[in-house]
């Protein structure tokens, strides 16, 4: 009889992250992977990041390998870089890299020669399901592609033994579309830096905010499909009414800004894309946080704003629900310009339930802890690993 030595399940040391989407760009996806490179610093993982070359340089003193490939900016997009996909340039980098775990956050040009790559070496694959390409279609005036987005992204996520998604009600969406191994990788929240004890009146004074006014707030990408125009339709007979007591504050930048700015009534205030300390200030300064989009898998900056103290008004149902629910936040149907509208009245003119709803939304926040969310996708790592092992274990040996 032939003796087979079962070698010790493996841990994960090094991981390649591909991802079409990087820093400095300044989105959701970016500050999420963002993060992910630098819990696996903290935990010892090596960590190589391959994304599109958008002409930014690395910071020195980054904690991480980065190979940044030529790029063009996308026309429908011109902030996002697009590669072309290159299975072998791909490949190479992971023979040279030898990771654990190949992490595809993005169906694109890299992400999808992460993906095509990893297979090719037989390397464990996950993916993460950040954007519901789907729900952008119509925005971007590409419904033609309707009909083979899903089944495109069932095949690409597919091709791995794990499909993260941010909420359970993006994986469930994602399972009853055929996705296998969908698992939840939440978010966090950093309270130290994202707190009510931010507030500035002198940050609102330097904005043209009235003392007394309320300050309504979105913070995000300037896009199409953020629903930003539904918001300002909402607000603009209450602008108008009321000049001397709200504000409608958009922080960030995007392709429709300058539509937005061109076509925004008077009390609509553009702060610009503004970071750190900055940024913190401009959410605690506001009141109510207004957000209209119905095309997020999570919405960080909803959990950011809840943070900061402020009310939150978002959509009714989908992923942001889940955690900015009626009793952490004023829930509506943020497609209706009249319930918007509707909304934000009963708030000016109720200031007792903006101060409930904010305090249950800062304490709902405080309960959103990074290193919990950390251990918990670690833990599936680990997971993929050992089953990826047991599995070659079994394989027919000698007896």
């Amino acid at each position: 009889m032939t003796r087979t030595t079962r070698s010790a399940p493996p841990a994960i040391t090094r991981l390649a992250l591909f991802t079409d989407t990087w820093m400095p760009q300044v989105n959701g996806v970016a500050r999420t992977l963002e993060r992910l490179v630098s819990e696996c610093h903290r935990r010892g993982i090596a960590t190589m990041v391959v994304t599109p070359d958008d002409g930014s340089a690395e910071p020195s003193d980054a904690p991480y390998q980065t190979a940044r490939w030529p790029a063009r900016p996308f026309w429908a997009y011109p902030q996002l870089h697009m590669a072309t996909p290159s299975t072998a340039r791909a490949r190479a980098l992971l023979e040279d890299f030898r990771p654990d775990l190949v992490h595809v956050a993005t169906p694109f040009g890299v992400g999808l020669s992460g993906r095509q790559a990893a297979r090719a070496l037989d390397l464990p694959l996950v993916s993460s399901y950040h954007t519901h390409f789907t729900a952008y279609l119509r925005h971007y005036r590409l419904q033609h592609l309707d009909a083979v987005a899903w089944p495109f992204l069932r095949w690409f996520h597919n091709g791995g033994r794990a499909t993260f998604a941010p909420t359970q009600h993006v994986a469930d969406q994602l399972s009853a579309q055929g996705f296998r191994g969908a698992a939840v990788w939440s978010r966090g929240i950093d309270t130290t830096r994202f707190h009510p004890g931010r507030r500035s009146l002198e940050r609102r004074r330097a904005l043209g905010v009235p003392d007394d006014a309320l300050l309504c707030c979105y913070v995000g990408r300037l896009a199409p499909e953020k629903g930003i125009d539904v918001a300002i339709e909402a607000l603009r007979p209450l602008l108008a009414a009321h000049p001397d007591r709200l504000r409608f504050l958009l922080v960030g930048d995007g392709p429709a800004e300058a539509r937005l700015r061109a076509s925004a009534p008077a009390g609509v205030l553009f702060a610009g894309r503004q970071e750190g300390a900055a940024l913190a200030e401009c959410y605690a300064s506001s009141d109510v946080f207004v957000f209209p989009s119905v095309t997020e898998t999570f919405g960080n900056v909803v959990l950011e704003a809840m943070a900061s103290g402020l009310c939150v008004v978002s959509h009714h149902e989908g992923p942001t629900h889940e955690f900015a629910h009626r009793g952490t936040a004023y829930p509506v149907d943020v497609t209706s310009a009249k319930a918007l509208r509707h909304a934000v009245l009963n708030l000016m003119r109720d200031p007792t339930r903006r101060a409930t709803l904010a305090a249950a939304a800062l304490q709902e926040a405080q309960r959103r802890d990074w290193p919990s969310v950390w251990d918990r996708l670690f833990a599936d790592y680990t997971r993929v690993l050992q089953q990826l092992h047991t599995s070659r274990q079994a394989l027919p040996h000698a007896a």
